[in-house]
């Protein structure tokens, strides 16, 4: 943003990176594109400044529909962190409003005038309760909005003196922070549950251990570990990165979490894989939310040089858990873990069988995605639900007691031991819960990858939307 006016962030943007980025169209045919501008480095100041008067607005708005239009972009996302926050001031919070009001009136007369499709607008926010009650007229996002995509990761960090998990699914007692409790809170303030996407991290968050012998969840910790290889953060690494740490690491689950870590000496991480990215999706499906949205693309194992699952792990099976149509149409999805340990957290983490079925998207170890060459991006997966498959009222459900294999302990692709879901302790976010199961298919035998090394990783980049049948899917690119 430069003059109260949306421009590139490089000069080279208008001549390369947008046409690239959507040509991707050519590819699909359903696919929206929206730029995003904003974020934590971006940070407060020039929104502040542009959003102060009608005039600073009115030139952004007009900046804004002269620029996706000349590029083919289809809607504008705001990444504010955060009004009223940060150095901006309370009025922020109600001058953010102004400009949504102002930049939906605009892009609805645009339409009109152009007979186009009209521009989307949508907004990345908080999941921190403390924050949201401070930025955010909740009711009216919801009301002004195409989407929200709701950032419930980065909940506990390095910067915190013990071990805590970067997005844990559900909360513990007496730590509220999760993303159901996120999701729900946004609900429970007017939002509609369709226009909320849950935050999914291809990332984890690490600390430096104060003691390797302590080392279990909430544990002293003494700053973040080592900073990945690729990625060159401290208390940071990507997806990739952990499946090269958790080779030489002690793998846990934390049962009432569903999210597991791992850790190695003093070096301790917490992440996000395919299991827990498993529950995470059929939270959504059954609370009845918008979907996902993933921070981001190129920390997944974008080429599948790393995990041995394929390119894009993480991503896939959001892919084929929210969008398959063949998961879509699969009554009473069940999962199947291996023996039981009676702890609620588990020694180590759960040991897939062979035996799941493709549509389901949750690959057993050395299992292969298929999976598109959109690198370099973050995601957003929304989806409708079929009205033969979800109740029009949100059902309740509840996650029993999750168990584990014991460490050393292997499972024989002709095993099928059932074996409940989890227990959840107490209520996360207000969610009343009833069972939830996952299912079982047909072996999964996919061929081998050879393993590689990245000659570049980028860095986190935009966002993508997709909704199932054929429906608009939406990627974005930060400025």
């Amino acid at each position: 943003m430069s003059n109260n006016q949306i421009v590139p962030k490089d000069p080279q943007d208008e001549k390369i990176l947008y046409p690239e980025f959507n040509k991707l169209k050519e590819r699909n045919r359903g696919l929206k594109t929206l730029l995003s501008i904003g974020g934590w480095n971006f940070g407060t100041v020039r929104f502040t400044t542009m959003l102060s008067t009608f005039s600073n607005r009115e030139r952004f708005v007009n900046s804004v529909i002269a620029l996706l239009r000349t590029h083919g972009f289809d809607g504008l996302d705001l990444f504010f962190l955060y009004p009223g926050l940060r150095g901006s001031p309370a009025r922020d919070r109600w001058t953010f409003v102004f400009l949504l009001e102002e930049l939906l009136q605009a892009f609805k007369n645009e339409a009109q005038l152009t007979m186009r499709p009209r521009l989307l607008l949508s907004a990345a926010v908080s999941g921190d309760p403390h924050v949201v009650q401070k930025a955010y007229e909740a009711r009216l996002l919801g009301r002004l909005l195409d989407f929200i995509s709701v950032l419930s990761y980065d909940l506990h960090g390095s910067w915190e003196k013990v071990t805590g998990h970067n997005s844990p699914l559900f909360s513990l007692p007496g730590d509220p922070k999760s993303s159901a409790y996120a999701m729900n809170y946004w609900r429970q303030l007017g939002v509609p549950p369709e226009k909320l996407l849950m935050g999914l991290p291809t990332y984890g968050r690490t600390f430096h251990l104060l003691k390797a012998s302590q080392n279990e969840l909430r544990a002293e910790a003494v700053g973040p570990a080592s900073p990945g290889k690729y990625t060159k953060q401290a208390g940071f690494l990507a997806y990739y990165e952990i499946c090269c740490f958790v080779r030489r690491a002690k793998k846990r689950w934390i049962n009432d979490q569903y999210v597991p870590y791992a850790f190695k000496g003093k070096e301790w991480v917490g992440y996000d894989d395919a299991i827990s990215f498993g529950y995470k999706a059929f939270f959504i499906k059954r609370e009845h939310f918008g979907g996902a949205m993933v921070w981001t693309l190129d920390l997944d194992d974008f080429r599948g040089y790393f995990c041995g699952t394929g390119p894009f792990p993480l991503v896939h099976t959001l892919n084929n858990l929210l969008v398959n149509d063949e998961f879509s149409s699969t009554p009473s999805p069940k999962l199947w873990f291996s023996t039981a340990v009676n702890s609620s957290i588990g020694p180590e983490m759960p040991t897939m069988t062979r035996d799941l079925t493709t549509s389901f998207g949750i690959l057993p170890p050395g299992g292969e995605a298929v999976a598109t060459e959109t690198k370099g991006k973050s995601a957003t997966m929304a989806t409708t639900p079929r009205s033969e498959i979800m109740t029009p009222t949100r059902t309740p459900m509840t996650f029993e007691r999750h168990t584990a294999a014991p460490e050393g302990k292997t499972e024989s692709p002709g095993e099928k031991p059932v074996i409940p879901v989890g227990h959840l302790v107490g209520s996360p976010g207000g969610i009343a819960m009833d069972p939830m199961h996952l299912q079982i298919g047909q072996k999964v035998t996919p061929p081998g990858r050879k393993a590689g090394v990245p000659e570049k990783v980028t860095t986190p980049s935009g966002k993508m939307t997709v909704t199932p049948d054929g429906r608009a899917e939406t990627l974005e690119r930060r400025l």
